[in-house]
């Protein structure tokens, strides 16, 4: 990659506008060419960092208003509320709206003047809510990963159907204008037929051996855990604090570790790039090794090979590199990665599209777009499918990485064909009472 250009292609910046034909709450379920004018009532489902900057968008637009907030964590939940009065507060005065705080996402679900939703709690507390809220018929801005498993995406795409509502994904580096180029060089052959892919991300998660503490007050531990094996407290897996991260990642209880966490965004701009949207590879083999944490490589049927970890350097201003996707053609190669994207040879970057070349959706704002989908009644960018899609390609990584086999998938099917064992791992044991939820 010595030879990739040195010039990048910068993100288009994300930023919120406010529409100027703004939809009634009561009828946002309609078809476009029935809605008058008024906003959309939002509420907030988990209110750990992802959702707070979510908020902060959404506090901000003059077509939304945000009704409610929910979580477990009675410091989050109250510093959220706060936050949504305060911005009300010096937003309109004394005639800002109310904002009510839940510690039960099911009291803000039935809520009949709640028209959409923002769901960023743990993966593992994503599918319950989703497929709730779909028969609800809520609409839905859910974060990447989309699920704990495969049968658990294939659940919240059919819940999505079946009640017609509009749903998004987090997986916003589809929104960016690096990757749609990328996708769109590689969709439309202007590398030449592509070979490989080189995506560098963490690897798999494994199963939780942390120690009990003490719960703190404030905190909900079992309604955290919900359908996950019920286990002890410890502040690893939800740290106190407003602003804390995500260390419940690294457990499969409760996620599939960074194979899902970045797998979501990079391999699923590989699907998009690739045509795969509706579909996926064919075969996972693990790298030899049991434990082994990179080194796998999936195939498509049509012979392109995915490898996860490998030589996949972009070098700027004297800097190597690395964590983004190498798209490696006939002829020639792209390298991408948020906010920049590179060429080899360099005039690849001054290609120009051609009436007849295939043409992508081009989002440039992932909240935006998703509002607008809302207004029109359409799918937006990464539909409920895509991350569906896009989620199966990491868990089935993680099960190769998990047994240390091969797996042969069927994509039209979603089972594995050649191990039993494996395809069990599709799916996982909900706990009771929350497997009786949904």
């Amino acid at each position: 990659m010595k030879k990739l250009s040195r010039r990048t292609f910068l993100k288009t910046a994300s930023t919120a506008f406010a529409v100027p034909f703004i939809l009634p709450s009561s009828i946002w379920n309609a078809k476009s060419e029935d809605k008058p004018n008024n906003r959309l009532n939002i509420g907030f489902i988990g209110i750990g960092m992802q959702n707070r900057g979510h908020l902060g968008s959404v506090l901000g637009r003059d077509d939304a208003r945000v009704l409610a907030v929910c979580d477990v964590d009675s410091d989050r939940l109250n510093n959220a509320r706060e936050t949504v009065v305060n911005r009300y507060k010096e937003r309109f005065g004394d005639t800002a709206p109310k904002c009510d705080a839940y510690s039960d996402f099911r009291e803000l679900i039935d809520r009949k003047d709640i028209d959409a939703l923002f769901i960023a709690t743990p993966d593992h507390w994503h599918q319950i809510p989703v497929v709730m809220a779909a028969n609800a018929k809520k609409h839905i801005y859910c974060e990447k990963p989309l699920s704990l498993t495969v049968r658990e995406a294939r659940t919240m795409v059919n819940a999505v159907r079946k009640n017609d509502i509009i749903f998004q994904t987090g997986s916003q580096q589809r929104s960016s204008a690096e990757f749609r180029q990328a996708a769109r060089l590689v969709r439309n052959g202007k590398i030449g037929k592509i070979e490989k892919v080189i995506i560098n991300i963490g690897g798999p998660s494994r199963w939780c051996d942390l120690p009990t503490e003490q719960a703190p007050k404030g905190l909900n531990w079992e309604m955290w855990l919900g359908p996950a094996p019920y286990r002890g407290y410890n502040s690893k897996l939800s740290p106190r604090g407003v602003h804390q991260f995500y260390p419940w990642r690294d457990y499969r209880e409760y996620s599939g570790g960074m194979t899902t966490d970045w797998g979501a965004h990079h391999y699923d701009i590989t699907q998009w790039a690739l045509g795969m949207d509706d579909s996926g590879p064919v075969k996972f083999v693990p790298p030899g090794t049991e434990g082994a944490t990179s080194g796998i490589k999936f195939f498509y049927a049509n012979g392109v090979v995915v490898q996860h970890g490998g030589d996949n350097t972009l070098e700027r201003d004297g800097r190597k590199e690395g964590f983004g996707i190498q798209f490696i053609g006939t002829e020639g190669r792209i390298y991408v990665d948020r906010g920049k994207i590179g060429f080899a040879p360099e005039e690849i970057e001054d290609i120009k599209f051609t009436d007849s070349d295939i043409k992508l959706y081009e989002s440039n704002d992932h909240h935006q777009d998703w509002f607008n989908c809302v207004r029109e009644h359409k799918r937006p960018i990464c539909d409920v499918e895509v991350g569906c899609r896009s989620v199966s390609v990491c868990h089935l990584c993680n099960i190769a990485y998990w047994t240390n086999k091969e797996i042969h998938w069927d994509p039209k099917r979603e089972v594995i064909t050649n191990d039993e064992e494996a395809n069990s791992l599709l799916s996982r044991k909900q706990r009771a009472p929350y497997c009786d939820w949904v």
